[in-house]
């Protein structure tokens, strides 16, 4: 029987530096989104996403009865119209989204790093490319200095937390892991809250302003706030430096959460109740943000630009207008650029002066002289 090893590495690796480059990267990680707006498509992603212990905190075996018995009989349907709703001839907004972002993200490092042998790749925390087949095929490509990047600007467990359980399981079983750093969060950064209030400053110039600004974060259940998540400060952080920014008040910007699930309390107050309150107290037009997505996605087309628009219409608003998010923007491109050249500060081939072609040399003058010492022994 043929011995199975443990660690997964390179076939074929040689050690000769002319042959195998070193490359630093950035691995971008977002949430995920099923491969195609069908039930059958649907289902494998929620049952990914959904069986994520750092998702729901139930028992294994009472949420595994609940997940297979009840929701995945029902959800899948309803989610796949959902989908199908905001489904274009691209595919997946959240998906082309993120790729868009990713692009932009390698252009614009390689415009500030010139000689930087820097790879921007994208993974899904559910669905793909998996943060194990990204890591892996950055291994293949010489990376070994490596970035991850969730692109949740406020930390949660349920959503960074989960990003890092997913880098460790895939870190854990490499025969040679890469140099890693990890960015928790980037919901304070001033190039971020100035991305977000310019993005809403040039909404406002094209189309008027309203007579309020919501900012609906994703909600999480309110206990995992009061087990130690800091994801409810954050969010509140956020909308605190952003009204700073644009000079609002408590009474002109609100702050809600959305996506709620189950009968468990969440956090608070609810996106649909707030957008109803606020249509029965007379608001008329109504303007909504959501900074805690970096691309639009579902809870953002979907369940904001058409759900709550119509439950503000129909509790007697006039309008409630979404927000696009920063998506692949310039602001976005270069807050994100900013923050990765920050975190990988010490890493060769990231500093100014890097010169690719020397680092090479090097290199390959340091394997000449192991060879000639190995040749010496023989």
């Amino acid at each position: 029987m043929p011995f199975r090893n443990n660690y997964t590495g390179l076939a074929g690796y040689s050690h000769d530096p002319d042959v195998q480059p070193v490359q630093a990267g950035v691995l971008l990680v977002n949430l995920g989104t099923p491969t195609a707006p069908t039930a059958r498509a649907v289902r494998p992603y929620l049952a990914e996403f959904l069986a994520d212990p750092r998702v729901i905190e139930y028992p294994r075996w009472l949420w595994w009865l609940i997940l297979h018995g009840v929701i995945l009989r029902l959800r899948p349907k309803r989610s796949a119209h959902a989908y199908a709703r905001i489904w274009d001839i691209r595919g997946s907004p959240l998906r082309f989204g993120s790729e868009a972002l990713a692009t932009a993200l390698q252009t614009e490092i390689a415009r500030q790093r010139p000689q930087a042998p820097v790879k921007v790749a994208l993974a899904m925390r559910y669905g793909e490319p998996s943060v194990r087949q990204a890591i892996e095929q950055l291994q293949r490509e010489g990376v070994r200095r490596l970035l991850v990047l969730p692109l949740y600007p406020q930390y949660s467990g349920t959503s960074t937390g989960s990003v890092l359980d997913a880098v460790a399981d895939t870190i854990k079983q490499l025969r040679w892991p890469p140099e890693l750093r990890i960015v928790n969060d980037y919901h304070d950064e001033p190039a971020h809250i100035e991305a977000l209030a310019r993005s809403i400053e040039r909404w406002w110039a094209a189309n008027g302003r309203g007579d309020k600004l919501l900012l609906s974060f994703h909600g999480i259940p309110e206990r995992y706030l009061h087990e130690g998540d800091p994801y409810f400060c954050q969010c509140h952080a956020t909308a605190r430096l952003l009204r700073e920014r644009l000079q609002l008040d408590q009474q002109q910007l609100v702050v809600s959460f959305q996506s709620r699930v189950g009968r468990e309390r969440w956090l608070h107050p609810y996106t649909d109740a707030t957008v109803r309150r606020l249509a029965a107290e007379g608001v008329r037009k109504l303007d909504v943000a959501c900074p805690g997505f970096a691309v639009d996605c579902l809870e953002t087309l979907e369940e904001i630009a058409m759900q709550n628009r119509d439950f503000f219409i129909g509790a007697g608003g006039e309008a409630l207008r979404y927000i696009p998010a920063l998506n692949d923007s310039p602001d976005q491109v270069d807050s994100l650029a900013a923050l990765v050249l920050r975190h990988t500060q010490g890493w060769p081939e990231f500093a100014a002066d890097y010169d690719a072609a020397a680092h090479r040399q090097q290199r390959i003058q340091a394997g000449q002289r192991a060879t000639a010492v190995r040749a010496g022994h023989e």
